[in-house]
């Protein structure tokens, strides 16, 4: 007797999400202090703790080629002492209390993240706006931090994916901010005096523009006075506007920049070139397209067919920033130094059949029921609720913006997605950046 041939599992149905369980404008506090600090605050009684992400108005893009990594090093100097605090007796309140608490800079932002029971919030935001408004820059402590990043760039130095990346940047945005790595470099660190983070710190460092997000066991008016009693007073007339951020082309032509690096195994790759900015109107369809590109299962076509059909990487994958300028759009790949060329070959095959060919009706709905299904999961701990409500806020999306998420998830067709596909990728215009031996 014949058996039938197995019959291929029908996929999960698009998981139905519930929009008005969603954190929305009827359960988030929103408001604007004076000094123009926005303050948002989400209850959240599940879990006794709670948890504060910030963002303020200034980051490497307010620095010179010149001063790379001075943003990074005053806002990591913060934490080393202030008037009324050393380093030592900062670190042992925190650790009392089991909380987190630090500060850090990136491109266009800065800010502090803390976390804590919800009884030390107090403790958190006192400690917080000391850091920022009143931090002292011992000398002895600048040393130390100024050693501590010269040893994590000389690591960096020696990583391949790094150094990839670093030549990648250079390349896909000749003479603009982002081709300067904010975290500076050795030449630039070592240059910086305490004089330049105390300058740097007072010219750049204040409220207009900052975002605080509160999200945890408090009481939303709760949450808003403690932020107001250690913020609501700050001030800095001097804090200069964020500066216009030069527009970017895309690359013509395939542009190749080859960092050796004798005694290495392994070569890592990194193709692309600039993508949309968050708040571009296609920035959800990209994100749909990067995700069956280089992310869904074991990387998306690029990992299916660069690393398990043909067995060239170690790992194969896509990556899509976003933010508030046009983070990069990109794939990479570490392989053996002998596949490069393969290796390239078939991720730009895959670009070339994504832009040229819409994806399938199964690989829609299956990307679209991963980004409905993982939503959930991303707002289940206070960390991912303070992550997203903070994003609407800095993107401008809309406090009603995760209501409105899944319907506009459902409404992106094959066409958007390769229409968002060919404006920003392309097999014949791209930036590849290969580090590793010779």
């Amino acid at each position: 007797m014949k058996t039938k041939p197995a019959v291929r599992a029908k996929r999960a149905a698009t998981p139905r999400v519930a929009a008005q369980s969603l954190p929305g404008p009827e359960t988030i506090t929103r408001q604007v202090l004076p000094n123009g600090i926005t303050v948002l605050a989400y209850e959240n009684f599940t879990s006794p703790s709670v948890v504060v992400d910030s963002d303020l108005r200034t980051g490497a893009l307010w620095e010179s080629r010149a001063q790379a990594g001075l943003a990074g090093f005053t806002a990591a100097a913060l934490m080393r002492g202030t008037e009324r605090s050393s380093f030592d007796e900062i670190y042992d309140a925190i650790e009392s209390a089991g909380a987190a608490l630090s500060v850090s800079a990136g491109t266009h932002t800065s800010g502090f993240y803390g976390k804590s029971l919800a009884e030390d919030l107090p403790l958190i935001l006192e400690l917080a706006a000391d850091a920022l408004r009143r931090p002292t820059f011992p000398e002895e402590q600048v040393e130390r931090l100024r050693n501590e990043l010269l040893t994590r760039l000389a690591i960096r130095d020696n990583n391949t994916r790094a150094r990839a990346e670093e030549a990648f940047f250079t390349a896909a945005y000749p003479g603009h901010p982002y081709a300067i790595d904010e975290d500076g470099y050795p030449d630039t660190l070592k240059a910086l005096t305490r004089a330049d983070l105390v300058n740097f710190h007072q010219a750049h460092f204040g409220p207009r523009g900052m975002i605080v997000t509160v999200v945890g066991a408090v009481k939303a008016e709760a949450a808003v006075e403690l932020v107001e009693r250690w913020f609501g007073n700050w001030a800095n007339p001097a804090q200069p506007p964020e500066p216009p951020l030069p527009p970017v082309a895309q690359p013509q032509g395939k542009q190749l920049q080859r960092v050796v690096m004798p005694g290495k195994s392994q070569s890592d790759l990194v193709l692309g070139g600039p993508g949309p900015a968050r708040n571009h109107p296609r920035f959800l369809a990209a994100r749909l397209a990067n995700n069956i590109l280089g992310v869904f299962g074991m990387g998306g076509r690029i990992g299916e067919h660069v690393r398990e059909k043909g067995g060239l990487a170690y790992y194969a994958a896509s990556s899509l920033d976003g933010g508030l300028g046009p983070g990069p759009w990109r794939a990479y790949a570490g392989v053996n130094p002998k596949n490069v060329a393969r290796a390239t070959e078939l991720i730009v095959k895959e670009i070339a059949k994504f832009v040229n060919r819409k994806v399938t009706v199964e690989e829609l709905d299956d990307n679209k029921a991963n980004f409905l299904g993982r939503l959930p999961f991303t707002l289940e701990t206070n960390e991912g609720l303070a992550g997203n409500v903070s994003a609407m806020e800095l993107h401008n999306l809309g406090l009603d913006y995760l209501r409105r998420y899944p319907n506009r998830i459902k409404a992106i067709t094959r066409d958007d997605l390769q229409a968002v596909a060919a404006e920003f990728l392309s097999p014949e215009n791209y930036v590849l950046a290969v580090a590793g031996p010779e």
